[in-house]
């Protein structure tokens, strides 16, 4: 077992790799007309701003850019980003996912958003995925990755420095770079969003012990 999430994690880091290699990350991650924006949230409170600071990330690029609302859909993952959206954008929803941040997050789970998002009627030139990076026990970075799509890959010039790429070789490739990332995103977003409610119960406990004493 712990080979097989060294050989993933491994995987995982050299998928960004792969993009720039076949120079398809643009310089920004900005989203734009046509695009999946994914909000990697959970269905569990307590943790201070970990779920609020993702919906305040895609509210702002859809408020630089209004006319994202007309042609980008949004995919949430977890109850509590659907909750914080649903009144503004209900429009935008291309489907929700929950049943997140109950119990740790394994690869079947990435796998199932990856198949979801493969699968829709919704063609996008590329996703952005919303997700908190741990960084220590009291802070977290709010992060934007992009994930491309397969006829963006495919229409790389650079794509053919690798050996013996033809569209079924892509194709498989590009579900299991996409179900990679979001795993490492599920993975990243779960330590952060523990460690926050670690803090904020932390310091629930000290101003409750404040009031008592006094």
């Amino acid at each position: 077992m712990a080979m097989v999430l060294e050989v993933l994690l491994k995987f995982i880091l050299t998928a960004t790799a792969f993009y720039q290699t076949a120079e398809l990350v643009p310089e920004e991650t900005k989203p734009s007309e046509n695009d999946l924006l994914i909000a990697i949230t959970s269905d569990r409170g307590l943790c201070g701003a970990a779920n609020s600071s993702i919906v305040k990330a895609i509210r702002a690029q859809l408020r630089s850019n209004l006319n994202l609302e007309n042609s980008c859909k949004l995919l949430l993952v977890g109850d509590k980003s659907r909750a914080m959206m649903i009144r503004q954008y209900r429009n935008m929803f291309l489907m929700t996912v929950n049943e997140v941040g109950k119990k740790a997050p394994t690869f079947e789970d990435a796998s199932t958003i990856a198949q979801a998002i493969i699968s829709s009627d919704f063609k996008f030139d590329k996703a952005v995925m919303f997700y908190n990076t741990f960084k220590t026990v009291v802070s977290y970075i709010t992060t934007s990755q992009p994930l491309l799509s397969l006829n963006k890959l495919s229409s790389s010039e650079n794509i053919g420095i690798y050996d013996s790429v033809d569209d079924e070789v892509l194709e498989s490739y590009n579900e299991f770079l996409l179900t990679s990332l979001i795993f490492a995103a599920l993975k990243e977003a779960a330590a952060s969003e523990q460690s926050a409610r670690m803090t904020a119960m932390d310091s629930a406990t000290k101003n409750a012990g404040i009031f008592i004493s006094c």
